[in-house]
């Protein structure tokens, strides 16, 4: 971390008039940047198009992103469900006033009946356990409040995961493959205590959320993002969020999400979280266009949400992050 590093920003074409910046980092500076706990990279020479790097340019230098689309909305209710996992059919749940009554989705034999319960706990999480005993080993979708995420029964054909909450009056879809799922409901009164963020994905997109707490520099206590172990003691004492990482990342075409949390209503500390989006150039990306979503809690239950579209860089480019600025709004804390 003593050289220092040239820096070249690049202006990312958007399809509307939002601020965003989106630099690229090579492989040796994202180990640096992220530490020792940062995957293995692979060198590579990376050339910009149209331009040439002189003889004296550094290999660190962060290089211009184009081909960025940027959609956003104010209100959940009013923007389309991210695309349907191709592999799970489309259902239709019934109002709340109906969810009450426990009613699945779609009738089903005795034997096969498809069981989800919701149980509160700590932190404004729900626990979430299916009973789905004709669908062993079988691949699922979670719906909750514009989040997506795919998850596969076990030999027994059941399934418990944990999902923080996005809306007090929760209300949570599982969907089998075939039609099939149930509906489950938690009220979690303790929600309004934090808040969060959470980026969604298809595929191995390589994307990845990353925070920096209260002025917090990359690979240091306060830099939290998935490749790390959770704080949770910190967490339950207001000192610091957590990163919980949604979805089956070894199912084909997988939908995944990445959910931020910081208990702002019981913090010990005033000041900024930066939190950025960023996206590592991979075998599996590399030259194509990937795509994700943003959905940050706001004030009186609303979701906002941003979605992105993004060409990755070629195959020569395998190894460096590309780091998207401003895609998410930083969160501003004060103590309590």
């Amino acid at each position: 971390m003593g050289r220092t590093k040239e820096i070249a920003t690049g202006v990312a074409t958007l399809a509307i008039a939002v601020g965003i910046g989106f630099v690229m980092q090579s492989g040796e500076t994202a180990r640096e940047r992220y530490g020792a706990v940062a995957r293995p990279i692979a060198q590579s020479s990376i050339i910009p198009t149209g331009k040439q790097l002189s003889s004296t340019a550094s290999a660190d230098i962060l290089l211009e992103v184009q081909e960025i689309e940027l959609t956003s909305a104010s209100d959940a209710a009013a923007t389309p469900v991210p695309r349907m996992d191709s592999h799970v059919h489309r259902v239709s749940a019934p109002a709340t006033a109906e969810l009450l009554e426990g009613a699945d989705i779609l009738p089903q034999a005795e034997e096969c009946k498809v069981i989800a319960n919701a149980e509160v706990v700590s932190a404004a999480m729900v626990t979430l356990k299916l009973d789905a005993p004709c669908a062993v080993n079988e691949r699922l979708t979670v719906h909750h409040n514009g989040m997506m995420f795919t998850e596969t029964t076990d030999s027994a054909g059941r399934l418990t995961v944990t999902v923080p909450a996005l809306i007090e009056q929760a209300v949570f879809i599982l969907a089998l493959t075939n039609g099939d799922g149930a509906v489950a409901q938690a009220t979690v009164p303790e929600l309004g205590q934090y808040e969060r963020t959470t980026l969604q994905w298809r595929g191995r997109a390589g994307f990845e959320l990353h925070a920096r707490e209260f002025g917090a520099d990359y690979g240091q206590d306060g830099h939290v993002w998935s490749g790390v172990v959770q704080n949770t003691d910190g967490m339950t004492d207001g000192k610091n969020g957590y990163i919980v990482r949604l979805g089956d990342s070894q199912s084909v075409e997988p939908l995944m999400a990445e959910v931020y949390t910081f208990p702002s209503g019981m913090s010990a500390r005033s000041g900024t979280i930066d939190l950025t989006v960023e996206a590592e150039v991979t075998a599996a990306n590399c030259g194509l266009e990937v795509e994700a979503q943003s959905l940050e809690m706001m004030t009186g239950g609303k979701m906002k949400t941003q979605d992105l579209t993004l060409a990755v860089p070629g195959c020569d480019a395998v190894g460096s992050f590309l780091v998207l600025n401003n895609l998410v709004s930083d969160m501003k804390v004060a103590s309590n």
